[in-house]
């Protein structure tokens, strides 16, 4: 297996990153990188993107896919993040637009496709309630059939960005009668004007609101708005949760975390000298080094399983060790912001750059990664399943 780019691969990824770099506004980058996105900014930036046909190059060639190599999609998410480029919005491109590319009706693709590719519609996701998150075959919002329309009821949580949503894709059971729980369940598409639909943020500890809950109440969902079959969800989310895990480790976001962190260090002023000199600082940020080398070989090694067309389930190796890392690197960026990265008022202005002033939300918001997407307990079990065979 060859870990090596070649050079038109390498080709392929300096165009990229001319592209990112002078094409994506700086201070949109600035914001990005910082943690600091807002919803203008990826609207913004997926629509460039989509102008040079690059927010879905994944998608089949007719809806704007670009017949990327497994290899060239992994050296574009890596460049992106690398760049602080906002990545396109994971709902649109990576969950709901290769559903209904791969299992809607051609009406569907054709009234939904070109705007969720261009972010005309901003997507939520209906997946997680309070009793059915990482077992969601456990849900129990419901969609009756009456007619020419389900009537959903039941509640839906996690909503990361819903305050945003024009639109939600929901996983509702259709069957309450299924001899199993995997079974019965239905893909709804919802438009978030219709009446009966209720939904409340919920703050976070880092003093954002980035989720929310949604109540609906005899909500009513037109037929032609279930994707696929009735009763087939379960497959469906199956295929967008696989989408969705590859890319949780954003190891080009860490590698540049790690770079920027680097080089602030190298300034920071300590009692015996500056940051970087610390033994107990130099050997955290080497062993964070040395992960991000394994991980990035290991993605390497995942893409190459996937070129020959086979899925590894060395993947949630990846997610695992990909968010743990992340999360060792917030806080060692937290660290190093030291008094500066006070979520209240200090009284007095900023000593270092702007970077620590987002250090202690950026920590505290992070935890989540070892959760979503599949825990990292989750994940612990496919390991010992499927590589170690336990």
């Amino acid at each position: 297996m060859d870990l090596e780019l070649s050079d038109e691969d390498r080709a392929f990824r300096d165009e990229l990153r001319e592209v990112f770099l002078r094409d994506i506004p700086d201070d949109i980058r600035r914001r990005s990188a910082l943690g600091m996105t807002t919803r203008d900014d990826i609207v913004a930036s997926q629509r460039i993107l989509n102008a040079r046909g690059l927010a879905v190059p994944h998608w089949p060639g007719e809806w704007g896919g670009r017949d990327w190599t497994p290899t060239q999609s992994h050296i574009y998410a890596s460049e992106m993040q690398r760049a602080g480029v906002p990545q396109p919005l994971a709902f649109n491109v990576s969950m709901v637009g290769p559903i209904i590319a791969e299992f809607g009706s051609e009406e569907q693709k054709n009234t939904f496709l070109p705007a969720t590719a261009n972010l005309d519609i901003w997507w939520s996701q209906g997946f997680s309630e309070p009793e059915a998150g990482s077992d969601l075959a456990s849900l129990r919002t419901t969609a009756r059939r009456e007619g020419d329309e389900y009537v959903l009821n039941g509640q839906k949580t996690w909503t990361t960005h819903g305050q945003y949503g024009d639109w939600m894709f929901v996983l509702a059971r259709t069957d309450p009668d299924a001899p199993r729980k995997q079974q019965g369940l239905s893909f709804l598409l919802l438009d978030l004007t219709t009446p009966g639909i209720e939904y409340r943020p919920i703050k976070l500890i880092d003093g954002s609101v980035e989720v929310n809950e949604f109540f609906f109440d005899n909500v009513r969902v037109p037929v032609e708005n279930l994707v696929g079959e009735e009763n087939k969800g379960w497959s469906y989310a199956k295929f967008l949760l696989g989408n969705e895990r590859n890319g949780i480790a954003q190891v080009g976001t860490s590698q540049r975390i790690y770079a920027d962190l680097a080089a602030a260090a190298a300034s920071i002023p300590t009692d015996t000298g500056v940051l970087a000199d610390d033994p107990q600082f130099r050997t955290s940020m080497h062993r964070a080094k040395t992960t991000l080398l394994a991980l990035e070989a290991t993605q390497m090694r995942v893409t190459a399983a996937s070129e020959n067309g086979q899925a590894s389930p060395v993947s949630s190796l990846l997610k695992m060790e990909g968010t743990q890392v992340m999360q060792d690197l917030t806080a060692l960026r937290r660290q190093a912001a030291g008094h500066d990265s006070l979520l209240l008022e200090a009284g007095s202005p900023l000593a270092s750059d702007e970077a620590a002033s987002v250090a202690a939300a950026q920590y505290l918001n992070y935890r989540k990664l070892s959760i979503f997407g599949g825990s990292n307990e989750i994940q612990r079990g496919v390991i010992a399943k499927t590589i170690l065979g336990l």
